[in-house]
């Protein structure tokens, strides 16, 4: 798995670990200033940059500290935690009680500034580190002309020599640098039908793999489960949303994954239609003949009433033994209500809603109900006993109901879903894998070659092998991993974990990360047992112990939408903050009257760049957010400790903005 840090706003960079001590100086720091305020206005000259916390956890904590000190206000943790709240930064950096942990790891306050000391000359080295690195990759880059590799060494040199520098800013919102799918890791017969599609339909691999894997749940969710070691199953059903804006042939991509699954149970309700039409007229006729004695019982009052009764409680014991099997049925549509999944579940155990559209969710929010009815989403992606008396006194009780979801919505939907009440509270959101692929409406070719009939027909055929073998299966199958696989996810927990500490990536995503490795269990389950369905295998083969090469790949997998995740978990809870930082970006990016561009701003003039700022308060959040991507460098004054009016902020703008390039937020 890779491991990438997911800034508080939401774009994925490298994460580099530093020294333990480094990160302990930075605590140290932060511990100090809560112990001895009066240190504050010290440590920020010393310090100079905020951006000297190499951990974006400190750097957001420092810079609340700073402010709340430069505009006169006190400074404890008690109050500090509310100025996060407000900015809602606290759960980004580990809640109220990680305060507490950088106070209890800071040994003195009395040393802040040799704290400070060492965090500026981490920060300095890392800063060489940067700027040398890239030197290097550009004289190795043979595309690189020569001039401009002397250019950017003379530039380096000066900035070693104590210029001032900007690291690249990083684009606001996390649409972009996000990873595409990695199809390679897929079955060769599926990666090979995801690539066609793509190709032909000029849309993103992530949607026809993301779709692929949910016509894989679908064929085994609740039939096959994995057993990573005694104790510990996971089932085989997943939770997919592919986001794609309007016009994207997202329904061309559904088509072309979920055809053979379709065609399956079209094929199964054909099959069966004999036995039930025999079944139903089974019954129709036992009832027949209890309406017959009863009308008999009716005609003959004088009639031995005992003889009678036992002889038509004999018949409707015979009627009601007669079980008409249900429809077959493998799928359910997007349009259709949380009752209704309970009841379909109830009858058919295991089934998958699937929907080129966001439908579902809008009846997951509520569409038909006054508030939303998240119970049997919750319940059937776990495999939790579900109770369907609502419905009607003859459903019994579900033991493992399994649901898949494989849908393909809108962004905007997410947005609606992530603003429900109780979806990510009760643990909705968190049982989603997500893909946000970027548009390319715009780059498409016009004429695309067609899928290869090979390509497609391997894919019908082994897909259909999948669906009929697990369909047939009379009880859950459970598939169990070896010895080096059941090795290979400790592995994958260990690292996991660390990543949910306060500072590290995954930390404000927690209740879908700590998810994450029972997703790569049931995402390697679905790859073994594609891997085992073709022809170069024996029937049966799937049924071995399942390997850690698999494993490795479906963590491959899972890293994609683990990034996916942060970007979409940050699209969820934008605030209009996003908008007016889009809003000013734009701005700066616009040349002045005179051609030059502004390398200095202040608040003030912030406001007067658009009508939708009518005084400072308005524009702050989108100005710290702009600092946060890097975009804007305060040249805040050092806190004098004497009263007055603060002094206002200046700004320095990122020359980026003049020059600007692909991935950055040009209008």
């Amino acid at each position: 798995m890779s491991t990438e840090y997911a800034h508080p706003n939401a774009t994925v960079i490298p994460f580099r670990p530093e020294p333990a001590e480094v990160k302990a100086a930075e605590q140290a720091v932060i511990g100090a200033a809560l112990l001895d305020p009066a240190q504050i206005p010290a440590l920020a000259v010393q310090l100079g940059d905020p951006g000297a916390f190499h951990h974006p956890a400190h750097e957001t904590i420092w810079r609340a500290i700073t402010r709340m000190a430069g505009g006169e206000r006190p400074v404890d943790p008690l109050l500090l935690t509310g100025v996060l709240r407000e900015q809602g930064d606290l759960g980004r950096i580990g809640g109220p009680g990680y305060l507490h942990t950088c106070i209890e790891a800071t040994p003195t306050a009395a040393n802040g500034d040799y704290y400070a000391e060492v965090v500026r000359v981490a920060a300095e080295r890392r800063r060489i580190g940067t700027n040398t690195s890239r030197l290097a990759h550009m004289a190795g880059d043979a595309g690189t002309g020569l001039e401009a590799v002397r250019t950017a060494a003379l530039s380096v040199l000066a900035d070693l020599a104590g210029g001032d520098t900007w690291l690249d800013p990083m684009p606001l919102g996390a649409h972009t640098s996000l990873p595409t799918f990695p199809v390679h890791a897929l079955p060769k017969w599926v990666g090979a039908y995801v690539d066609a599609v793509a190709e032909f339909t000029q849309t993103p691999p992530d949607a026809a793999a993301t779709m692929a894997l949910a016509a894989l749940s679908t064929a085994a969710g609740g039939r096959v489960g994995v057993e990573i070691r005694p104790g510990w199953r996971e089932q085989s059903n997943l939770y997919l949303t592919c986001a794609m804006p309007p016009a994207s042939r997202k329904s061309d991509v559904f088509a072309f994954t979920m055809g053979p699954v379709y065609k399956v149970e079209a094929e199964l309700q054909a099959d069966s239609r004999a036995s039930i039409i025999e079944a139903e007229t089974t019954r129709d006729a036992a009832l027949a003949e209890v309406e017959a004695l009863m009308a008999k019982a009716r005609k003959n009052p004088e009639a031995d009433r005992s003889q009678l009764v036992a002889e038509i409680s004999a018949a409707k014991m015979l009627a009601e033994q007669i079980v008409v099997p249900p429809n077959p049925r493998l799928t359910l549509s997007g349009d259709i209500t949380p009752e209704t999944v309970t009841h379909q579940l109830a009858t058919h155990r295991c089934l998958a809603a699937l929907s080129p559209e966001g439908d579902l969710f809008d009846s997951i929010v509520g569409r038909y109900s006054s508030k939303p009815n998240l119970g049997v989403f919750l319940q059937a992606h776990k495999g939790e006993r579900l109770q369907a008396d609502r419905i009607t006194r003859e459903q019994p009780t579900v033991d493992k109901p399994a649901l898949t979801i494989g849908v393909t919505p809108q962004p905007a939907v997410l947005q609606e879903l992530g603003a429900a009440p109780g979806a990510r509270d009760r643990g909705l959101l968190a049982r989603f894998l997500y893909s946000l692929p970027p548009s390319n409406l715009g780059w498409r070719k016009v004429r695309t070659d067609p899928i290869p009939d090979a390509v497609a027909n391997a894919y019908d055929r082994n897909l259909t092998r999948l669906l009929r073998a697990m369909t047939d299966l009379p009880e859950p199958v459970v598939v169990t991993m070896d010895r080096a696989a059941d090795l290979a996810v400790e592995k994958l927990q260990e690292r996991v974990e660390v990543q949910l500490r306060p500072d590290q990536p995954l930390a404000h995503i927690k209740d879908w990360a700590g998810k994450l490795v029972g997703h790569i269990a049931r995402i390697a389950v679905l790859l073994h047992l594609a891997d085992h369905i073709t022809p170069d295998h024996d029937p049966g083969t799937w049924r071995t112990d399942l390997a850690a090469a698999t494993v490795e790949r479906a963590a491959e997998i899972a890293d994609y939408y683990t990034a996916h995740t942060l970007a979409v978990f940050d699209l969820i809870a934008a605030d209009p903050a996003t908008e007016d930082a889009h809003t000013l970006l734009q701005w700066l990016q616009r040349p002045k009257k005179d051609g030059t561009h502004r390398t200095h701003i202040k608040a003030h003039d912030a406001v007067a760049s658009s009508r939708r700022f009518k005084k400072v308060a308005d524009v702050e959040p989108a100005l710290a957010l702009l600092e946060q991507h890097g975009w804007l460098r305060t040249d805040e004054h050092a806190p004098t400790g004497q009263r007055g009016r603060p002094q206002s902020i200046t700004y320095r703008v990122h020359p980026a903005v003049s020059t600007p390039t692909d991935g950055t937020d040009t209008p």
